[in-house]
């Protein structure tokens, strides 16, 4: 994906109330704008950090500005939470995920479940169908190593049962990560955040719903899937 027109760098202030920050643009005119990201963003607001806005002049949004990528530990990252379904999609397009195999058609926020709406569905001529459920993911602790959640999801862990129903009904099912940063190298379910969508995702693995991560590329003109990583939980299998 290609940030198209290109992002505007500027500094962060602050983030703040979840949807806000403040930033100072190169002309040193402070801005507040909007943050396309309502988890806990933990490592990635400290005051000073590079930044890159979109600009949406002209749109009629309250704010001009969102936020889009974040400088951190000598790399970029993708906070916009807006992304990962598109991100998902490019990744599969591109044979990152090769155990999806063939299919026949690729469709976006398709209805499925309780009330629900399906990220990607893969729709097989001669084979079942797979529901693909993407995440976004820029959280780290460890060197090389991605976590989600960064704070709790209790929607995150309804989308892994509806994904075990999926399974149970005779289709396949899998969740799809989006690590956007290039600097991990594994995916860690995190469970002492959220020990509740730790035991979904367990139980959901023992369903039969698969779980894929593929990390992203970011610089300040793009972000684009770059390859599979291997998801450190048991009961999944290698790559």
């Amino acid at each position: 994906m290609i940030f198209d027109p290109p992002l505007i760098p500027a500094v962060l202030l602050r983030r703040y109330k979840r949807f806000l920050f403040d930033a100072v643009l190169s002309d040193g005119s402070e801005i507040t704008g909007f943050c396309p990201n309502t988890g806990s963003m933990r490592g990635l607001t400290a005051p000073g950090s590079r930044v890159w806005l979109s600009d949406h002049e002209g749109s009629g949004r309250k704010h001009r500005y969102a936020l889009e990528l974040v400088e951190t530990d000598g790399t970029v990252v993708g906070i916009n939470t807006a992304l990962p379904n598109r991100l998902a999609e490019e990744a599969i397009l591109k044979g990152l995920v090769p155990q999806f195999g063939a299919f026949a058609d690729l469709r976006r926020e398709q209805r499925y479940g309780r009330n629900s709406r399906i990220d990607i569905l893969l729709q097989n001529a001669s084979g079942p169908n797979i529901y693909v459920e993407a995440k976004n993911v820029h959280f780290i602790r460890s060197p090389a190593l991605a976590e989600f959640p960064d704070s709790v999801t209790t929607r995150g862990a309804k989308h892994l049962e509806e994904l075990g129903d999926m399974v149970e009904a005779g289709h396949r099912a899998a969740m799809l990560f989006v690590v956007q940063r290039n600097d991990c190298e594994r995916l860690r379910i995190c469970g002492d955040l959220d020990p509740a969508y730790g035991r979904a995702f367990a139980r959901a693995v023992t369903r039969g719903v698969e779980a894929y991560a593929v990390r992203c590329f970011a610089d300040s003109s793009k972000i684009v899937p770059d390859k599979l990583i291997k998801i450190d939980e048991p009961g999944l299998p290698a790559l």
